[in-house]
């Protein structure tokens, strides 16, 4: 019995933590501590990785965050998505006006809420939802061209439990790429067959293939001796142009803004025209040259009237009847011109003093470009074909060939080097 109540005895203390003197220990001997579990915190991994996001006309794309909770987690979870700062140093544009990044949101599969990102505090805050093992946030992004400025952007998911302590954070990364521009950013090609009908080719912004297929406009173009644009022209169906007819009679034809039909019907502006041998633009009017060699400038009017877009003409230089292709700008006041000799000369613009009168409409002094232009029947003025800020050039060759010169500075300049966009154009008679 004696030896029974000492085990118990020994049992107990050992239960206690203490070490008996009868085992050799003195003195009380401290337990070793109780293990503490380790405490579990959220994963956020986006699903696929970085959101690719192309800048243009493509459409919106979407990214899945999912987050996986701890278990034993109980009550409301919370999500929010903090953006680098700043966010919004982006280009202005005049139209249309909106966001260049349009993001929504929706958690767990629900409805997509409207959640821009240049919110106080550059965050977006998800709504409350109850824990479960998994929550999931997407995040779908709808961008325009101007977005590519923002390169690589990389946000962080932040998730707090129903007291506000952050249980979990994780990267979501964005990559901004060229797309395609929207259609009112993108300018468009014209070209007139032999039998007379009008073909138009969009743009692509993309360097390595600037044009798509061509679209039908519209037959009986072939009544015109000369066709020429006045404005701008996108593929959203903006920009106008005017034809003189074979009895001298110019014709006015306003952008529709309408892509598959993209001018309205032609409006009479005049007759008489049949006095010049060439006519182009210049910033929304026209320069003509006549049988002499003398050019004529016939300034847009304000307010623009359809039955009389133009100013009276003046007469700004003589001489150019030693020019075999003119080219002019309808968005500054500058010209091209090629010799007899195949040099393509750039004509600039008179600038007014600065507090000084206006000097008028007369070009500067011409600057030599280069040799050799003999080699094309067609050269072209393209706008922004390749998807640089400059005006292109296009040039046909004899063979049918269509080359491309991308523009260099802020006057009316090919650059020296070409390379070919296409084949076969030989069937048309008018390219602009």
């Amino acid at each position: 019995m004696t030896r029974i109540r000492v085990a118990l005895a020994i049992a107990a203390a050992l239960t206690a933590g203490v070490a008996p003197a009868a085992l050799g220990g003195a003195a009380a001997v401290a337990a070793p501590p109780a293990a503490v579990a380790a405490t579990e915190t959220a994963a956020v991994v986006q699903e696929g990785g970085p959101l690719v996001v192309p800048s243009g006309e493509e459409g919106a794309v979407t990214t899945r965050i999912t987050v996986t909770l701890p278990a034993a987690l109980t009550g409301p979870v919370r999500a929010r998505l903090r953006l680098p700062e700043p966010t919004w140093d982006l280009p202005d544009i005049d139209t249309p006006a909106y966001e260049p990044v349009t993001p929504t949101c929706s958690v767990n599969g629900g409805a997509f809420w409207a959640c821009p990102w240049d919110s106080p505090g550059n965050e977006v805050v998800f709504p409350a939802t109850d824990a479960a093992r998994t929550v999931t946030y997407d995040v779908r992004v709808d961008a325009d061209s101007r977005a590519t400025v923002l390169g690589n952007l990389t946000a962080t998911l932040e998730v707090t439990d129903g007291a506000g302590a952050v249980i979990g954070s994780g990267p979501v990364a964005f990559r901004f790429a060229a797309g395609t521009p929207e259609d009112y950013r993108r300018t468009t090609v014209l070209a007139r067959d032999k039998a007379g009908v009008l073909w138009q080719y969009e743009s692509t912004g993309r360097p390595d293939k600037p044009l798509k297929p061509r679209a039908r406009i519209g037959g009986g173009w072939n009544v015109y001796t000369s066709i020429t644009t006045l404005t701008h022209r996108t593929a959203a169906g903006e920009g106008d142009l005017v034809a003189r007819d074979k009895a001298g009679v110019l014709w006015l034809y306003k952008g529709s803004g309408n892509p598959d039909a993209p001018f309205k019907p032609r409006v009479r502006v005049g007759g008489g025209w049949n006095t010049y041998t060439a006519i182009i633009s210049r910033v929304g009017g026209l320069v003509a040259r006549d049988k002499a060699g003398a050019i004529w400038h016939y300034n847009a009017a304000s307010p623009n009237d359809p039955r009389a877009p133009f100013e009276p003409r003046q007469k700004i230089g003589g001489g150019w009847n030693d020019y075999t292709a003119l080219v002019g700008n309808w968005s500054k006041y500058t010209a091209v011109a090629r010799d007899r000799a195949g040099v393509l000369w750039s004509y600039g613009f008179v600038y007014p003093i600065p507090g000084g009168d206006f000097l008028g409409f007369e070009y500067a002094p011409r600057v030599r470009v280069g040799g050799g232009w003999n080699a094309y029947d067609r050269i072209a003025l393209a706008g922004q074909l390749s998807g640089s800020s400059q005006n292109d050039f296009l040039a046909r060759d004899t063979e049918g060939r269509l080359w491309l010169y991308e523009g260099v500075g802020d006057d009316l300049v090919p650059a020296s080097t070409r390379r070919q966009i296409g084949w076969g154009w030989g069937v048309y008679d008018t390219i602009l």
